[in-house]
């Protein structure tokens, strides 16, 4: 056999594979809009801090024990929406939240952080936004002359029985409007 004619037909076979096993199916097109920032949070500084008390490990003795729940708020003013609008916020994947719990990982793993709608009832942190809408649905919080206020509490939450230590965490988070 003739390999000098065999290797540039194989060559050219291979190439028609190739070609064929990249051939478009379709086209996917994005669509997004970028606006002006709709409100000032807390009197102009989105970051804040939300200081639990210091509780006794015995208090988180079992895994899901809970305490230390503690109320926080986004206070919203300056909103141009519409009065009426619907807000509520989103908490963000990220490296200091548990993807399997959607509660917050601290520095100590005994404890994470859960964060709770205002009857009391969790939020899946990293959640998709829907998911953590409905969760959020019973208090849904409408904007009024051009402020809103959302309410929620953090509680410390035992992944196993707890040990001395800080629990410290953090979550970004954006307002959502519809």
């Amino acid at each position: 056999m003739n390999f000098k004619l065999f290797s540039p037909l194989l060559l050219a076979g291979v190439a028609m594979v190739s070609q064929q096993a990249l051939a478009s199916d379709g086209t996917i097109t994005f669509n997004g809009e970028i606006v002006a920032n709709t409100c000032v949070v807390n009197g102009g500084n989105g970051n804040f801090t939300v200081t639990l008390p210091k509780v006794g490990a015995n208090s988180l003795a079992a895994i899901g024990a809970t305490a230390g729940r503690t109320p926080f708020q986004i206070a919203l003013s300056g909103c141009s929406w519409p009065d009426g609008t619907k807000v509520h916020s989103y908490f963000e994947a990220g490296t200091t939240v548990d993807s399997t719990t959607g509660k917050l990982i601290t520095g100590n793993s005994t404890v994470q952080i859960a964060l709770l709608n205002a009857d009391g009832n969790p939020i899946t942190a990293g959640s998709p936004d829907a998911t953590q809408a409905s969760q959020q649905a019973t208090q849904m919080v409408v904007v009024t002359n051009g402020a809103a206020t959302l309410p929620y509490f953090a509680e410390y939450y035992a992944t196993q029985k707890a040990v001395p230590g800080m629990a410290n965490t953090m979550v970004v988070y954006t307002i959502v409007y519809n």
